[in-house]
């Protein structure tokens, strides 16, 4: 039987790139989500728009692992940028990915019994590969979830001496954590966006600034990390 890769994302500006590449598309919504079945890159894909934080996208995980069958699962998005090593539209390639709120020791009493998720080691080379063929900066690194958005300096600092992240957004563990559960690789792929400070916060919060180009950088190695997996 032919494998399918579940594709995700938190917003509609995320997968829309995405979906614009794909072929045969057919929708179903269930559970309350959209996915699109398809090919990309010559592989049988669906594609979810989860919504923003992590029960939206532990939900949506959890539908492409028992309704779909998929095989594996990539998300890909934007975050706020933590790390000194990638720059704006650069991307961190989730190799940890954590939650930074929460208490994970209780989380952990349950299968898998993990407090922190590791990606899968052979879709992150896929990943940084495709990144390398696209152009696109990229460094393997570490997620840190949570649900809220970050966008001020203390919050920010918080968050850097309880797990030192390289980027910070609000699905990342909680797609790990049900990918884990159901015993499914996964990949995680943030865009740089912005410095999870007050200048972000103005600008994609309250001005709303357009992060389409940020999107498209995502979508764009996603779609050929597809073909490499």
């Amino acid at each position: 039987m032919e494998k399918i890769i579940g594709l995700m994302g938190a917003m509609p500006d995320e997968i829309a790139p995405l979906a614009a590449r794909m072929e045969d598309r057919t929708e179903e919504t269930v559970g309350g989500v959209t996915f699109t079945s398809g090919r990309l890159g010559g592989k049988k894909v669906v594609l979810c728009c989860a919504g923003m934080g992590k029960a939206q996208a532990a939900a949506a995980v959890q539908l492409l692992a028992t309704y779909f069958h998929v095989s594996a699962v990539v998300f890909s998005g934007i975050a706020g940028n933590m790390s000194g090593r990638v720059g704006l539209g650069d991307i961190i390639v989730g190799d940890v990915v954590v939650y930074h709120d929460g208490e994970p020791r209780m989380f952990a009493e349950t299968y898998p019994h993990l407090q922190t998720f590791r990606c899968d080691a052979r879709m992150i080379a896929a990943a940084l590969d495709a990144c390398d063929a696209c152009g696109v900066k990229a460094e393997p690194g570490t997620i840190a979830t949570g649900d809220c958005f970050v966008g001020d300096s203390a919050t920010k600092q918080a968050i850097e001496d309880k797990c030192a992240p390289d980027c910070v957004e609000m699905e990342g563990a909680a797609v790990a954590h049900i990918s884990a559960k159901n015993d499914l690789p996964c990949v995680i792929l943030r865009a740089m966006s912005d410095y999870a400070d007050e200048k972000g916060f103005e600008e994609l919060v309250v001005k709303q600034f357009d992060v389409g180009e940020y999107c498209e950088t995502a979508a764009r190695v996603s779609a050929a990390l597809i073909e490499r997996l």
